[in-house]
């Protein structure tokens, strides 16, 4: 069995350990390889069915392709869809694009706090109604309680403090010295009541395993991973005002595999393109104390 086939097991397994115990239960997804790995790995472990919400917090400023994408792929994989905002502050245009804030303060609003209540249900939320193929306001404002999210312990600093089952409390708030032990494959499932819970099936996947994955799987990526002829493309996803492609001529899987084997990015970290990262001090801790994904 080789490395990737034994991170896809222990990833499964994962997936459904999470889903036999939790059962207010969503998936995160971005929209970006990570995520889209993850569903991937959760069509897979259900047998070809997702048997929760997917939920994506749009902050409005996301890359149009990515939506495209996301509702074409949710439409085509008859996708539970639902989406969260913070309609109060893009309409008010606090944001940082609007020049009301800064970055960090900016993916606080749109994203962590967007993200809290979106969970909790106290904000509209809306689904995707497959027959019409527009989103919806939901009536269902039951709480997820758990989310299981497609973050990497490589990916950046503060992610490698994270267990494959991570602990919140009610506010969605992160103690990063209070986190279970893991050991010999026993996970800690058990916790008060009350606790929020994030779950981590990619914890130990690197990005080039991802690559390998995605080339192994013929998993289908958004299109913005590839140069289309300027000799760049996009590294790591989010926000269109704050991310910026790398220098880089690989237009398939293959290559950018090859050029990640190569090398080229060894010393370059992953979101060195996400401009909130540099404005938090190339860390994104402070953001994910708050319950930033």
């Amino acid at each position: 069995m080789d490395q990737i086939q034994q991170l896809e097991n222990k990833s499964i397994h994962i997936l459904r350990e999470a889903y036999r115990e939790f059962k207010s239960l969503c998936m995160l997804w971005s929209i970006g390889k990570d995520s889209t790995v993850l569903l991937w790995l959760t069509r897979k472990a259900f047998f070809g069915h997702v048997p929760f919400p997917l939920v994506h917090i749009d902050t409005s400023y996301k890359i149009p392709e990515m939506i495209a994408y996301r509702d074409r792929l949710a439409l085509e994989w008859r996708l539970n869809m639902v989406v969260g905002q913070n309609v109060e502050a893009i309409r008010a245009k606090r944001t940082f694009p609007d020049g009301a804030l800064s970055r960090i303060e900016c993916c606080r609003a749109l994203k962590s706090e967007a993200l809290k209540h979106t969970l909790s249900g106290e904000w509209p939320r809306m689904r995707l109604n497959h027959s019409t193929g527009k989103y919806e306001v939901d009536e269902n404002r039951e709480p997820f309680t758990g989310v299981i999210v497609g973050v990497r312990a490589d990916e950046e600093g503060s992610r490698s403090k994270e267990r494959y089952f991570s602990p919140r409390d009610k506010q969605n708030d992160w103690d990063v010295d209070d986190q279970p032990p893991e050991l010999w494959n026993y996970y800690k499932t058990d916790f008060a009541p009350g606790t929020h819970l994030r779950v981590h099936p990619l914890l130990d996947w690197t990005e080039l395993n991802l690559w390998e994955y995605i080339e192994r799987e013929n998993i289908p990526i958004v299109g913005l991973y590839f140069d289309r002829g300027e000799g760049k493309r996009y590294r790591s996803l989010g926000c269109e005002p704050c991310t910026n492609p790398v220098e880089s001529n690989a237009i398939s899987v293959s290559q950018i595999v090859a050029e990640l084997r190569s090398g080229k990015f060894a010393n370059i970290a992953e979101r060195s393109g996400r401009a909130q990262d540099a404005e938090d001090g190339n860390t994104l801790e402070t953001l994910r104390r708050d319950g930033y994904m």
